[in-house]
C-alpha cells in the first residue's frame, strides 16, 4: 500500500503533491508557487501580502452567503531533520511510507506539520460537494523558526470572523489556548590559537537521539544531546586541561537536540584516562535513559590534531554555561492537569566563522511575566559566563475563551460524527492564533488535527485513521457554521 490507496482520497492526494515540493522555513519560494498555481489551475480567487503569505477565498455554497466567514489556517514551512546527513531538503522530494496505520517518511521528518493542515484546507478549496459559508484559507511562512508570516501578516489578508487553525498533532482535542515563546541567544567571542601539539585529541559523537518538539515533547525527559555534551566535557575538565577544538549540536530551537559533537584534546600522557571515563559515562547514559532512548549512541574515536583551538578561559566558560544551563520543564500549570506552564530549550551551540560560538535557547510559558522570568535566567547566566545575549521579539499566548462559539460547534461536530466528546486542552507548543489575535481581536479560534507523533524529529508520523476523523471534522464544522 502507498499513500496513493489512502483515505480520505481528496486529503491524501494532495498532501502527496505537498511532500514532493521543498519547504524548508524561509525558503518557501517552491511551495508558495505550487499554491499560486493550485489557485489557477481551479480558478480559486488567491492574493499574496509583501512577507509571503498566501490566501485563498471562496465562496459560499448558494444559501449560505450570510453565513459567518470561516478562515482555515495552515503554515507553509516544515522543519527539516534527517538521519541521512547528505539529505537535500531544498532539493529532494519527501519519500513517504505506509507503515501499518501510520504514514512516515524514509528517514526524514514527514512535513505533516504542516503539510496535512495545508492539504486539508487545500481539499475544502476545491470539493464541490461540501456545504459551507464563505471559506477562506490562509497559508503563512515561517512559522517554524520565527512566526514571521503570522507576525507581518498583510492588511485584508483574511476577512472572516472565525479561524480554524489546522496545526495541532492531537485526534478527539481541540484547543483553545497555547504558550507564548522567546529566544534568547548567547554569543560567545573567543581567541583562536593553535591546538597544542603535544595533546591527544578525540571526537565525542552523541547520534540517535529521539529529539522531538520543545513545546509538545519537552515534559516526556527525552535525552537533550547539547546537555549530555557538556556533562561528559565538564566532566572531564575536573581531571582534565581540555583544549577545545570543535563543537556543533542541534539545530533548531524549537527542536529538543538529537545530536551533538565536540573536538577536544587531553595531555596525551591521560588519553587511556578518557577513555575510561567516556566507558564510565556511556553506562551511566545508558542507565539514565534505559527503554526511552533506545536508538541513542555515544561514541569516542581518535582523531588527527587540528590545527586550531579555542581559547582556554572561553572553553571553561562555555562548557560550565551549557552544563549548568536550565533545560525542560520549569513548571506546570496549576489551572490545567498536565499542561506544562513554563519550559526552556536548550536548542543549539553552532561555531560562527573564526571566532565565535553561538548557543541559542528558546523560552516557553502560558504566563507570560513567566515566560521572561526564566528567559532572563537564562541570561544571567550566560552573562555571568562571558556571552553576550540577546532575545528575540517572542511571541504572545493564546487565552482561552471557554464561551466560544466556534468551540461549541467544532466539538459537537466531532461528537455527532464519533460519539466521543472531544477534550478541550490547551497546548505548551506554540500557535499562531495569539499573533492573528492581536491583529484581529474579534477573531473566534480553535486548534484541531489528526494525531502526529515525534514530530521535529525523523521519527515523525500521521496516524492514517485519524486523518479521516479530521477531515470529518473539519466539514461538519464548516457546515454548522454555515447553519448558524
Amino acid at each position: 500500500m502507498t499513500i496513493k490507496d489512502l483515505k480520505p482520497a481528496l486529503v491524501f492526494s494532495i498532501f502527496d503533491e505537498i511532500t514532493q515540493v521543498p519547504r524548508p522555513s524561509k525558503k518557501e519560494e517552491k511551495i508558495r508557487k505550487y499554491l499560486l498555481d493550485f489557485a489557477a489551475k481551479h480558478g480559486i480567487e488567491v492574493k499574496t501580502d509583501k512577507i509571503g503569505n498566501v490566501a485563498m477565498f471562496k465562496p459560499a455554497t448558494p444559501g449560505k452567503e450570510n453565513a459567518p466567514g470561516v478562515v482555515m489556517q495552515a503554515h507553509m514551512d516544515m522543519v527539516c531533520e534527517s538521519n541521512n546527513k547528505n539529505f537535500d531538503f531544498e532539493n529532494n522530494p519527501i519519500t513517504t511510507i505506509v507503515d501499518g496505520e501510520w504514514l512516515r517518511a524514509d528517514g526524514t521528518t514527514l512535513g505533516a506539520d504542516n503539510g496535512i493542515g495545508m492539504a486539508a484546507a487545500l481539499a475544502v478549496m476545491v470539493d464541490k460537494d461540501l456545504v459551507h459559508g464563505p471559506v477562506e484559507a490562509l497559508f503563512t511562512v515561517d512559522e517554524e523558526t520565527g512566526l514571521t508570516g503570522a507576525n507581518n501578516l498583510g492588511d485584508g489578508m483574511i476577512q472572516g470572523n472565525i479561524l480554524l487553525n489546522l496545526d495541532s498533532e492531537d485526534d478527539a482535542e481541540i484547543f483553545v489556548g497555547c504558550a507564548g515563546g522567546v529566544d534568547t541567544t548567547c554569543l560567545f567571542t573567543y581567541k583562536r590559537s593553535f591546538a597544542p601539539t603535544d595533546f591527544h585529541y578525540f571526537k565525542f559523537d552523541i547520534s540517535g537521539g529521539l529529539g522531538g518538539h520543545s513545546g509538545g515533547d519537552i515534559h516526556l525527559g527525552r535525552a537533550n544531546a547539547n546537555k549530555l555534551l557538556a556533562r561528559f566535557l565538564y566532566n572531564l575538565s575536573l581531571s582534565h586541561d581540555i583544549s577545545l577544538c570543535e563543537i556543533d549540536g542541534g539545530n533548531l530551537r524549537n527542536a529538543i537536540p538529537r545530536a551533538a559533537h565536540a573536538v577536544f584534546g587531553v595531555e596525551a600522557a591521560n588519553k587511556e584516562q578518557v577513555r575510561v571515563a567516556f566507558n564510565k559515562y556511556v553506562a551511566d547514559i545508558e542507565g539514565e535513559f534505559a527503554g526511552l532512548e533506545n536508538g541513542l549512541k555515544l561514541e569516542l574515536e581518535s582523531v588527527d590534531r587540528p590545527e586550531y583551538a579555542v581559547d582556554h578561559v572561553t572553553t571553561a566558560n562555555l562548557i560550565k554555561a551549557l552544563y549548568s544551563a536550565p533545560h525542560g520543564v520549569i513548571s506546570m500549570s496549576r489551572d490545567l492537569e498536565g499542561l506544562v506552564e513554563t519550559s526552556t530549550n536548550l536548542a543549539s551551540v553552532k561555531m560562527q566563522g573564526e571566532n565565535g560560538i553561538l548557543v541559542t535557547t528558546s523560552q516557553r510559558s502560558s504566563v507570560e511575566s513567566r515566560k521572561w522570568d526564566i528567559a532572563r535566567q537564562v541570561e544571567a547566566l550566560f552573562t555571568l559566563a562571558g556571552a553576550q545575549v540577546t532575545h528575540g521579539d517572542g511571541y504572545p499566548g493564546w487565552a482561552p475563551n471557554m464561551n466560544s462559539t466556534i468551540m461549541r460547534l467544532a466539538s459537537e461536530a466531532y461528537e455527532e460524527l464519533y460519539g466521543i466528546k472531544p477534550a478541550i486542552k490547551a497546548i505548551h507548543a506554540g500557535l499562531e492564533c495569539g499573533l492573528f489575535l492581536e491583529k484581529y481581536p474579534h477573531l473566534d479560534m480553535v486548534s484541531f488535527g489528526p494525531t502526529l507523533r515525534d514530530v521535529h524529529s525523523p521519527s515523525e508520523r500521521m496516524h492514517i485513521p485519524a486523518v479521516e476523523r479530521f477531515w470529518g471534522q473539519l466539514t461538519r464544522t464548516l457546515e454548522k457554521v454555515a447553519n448558524v
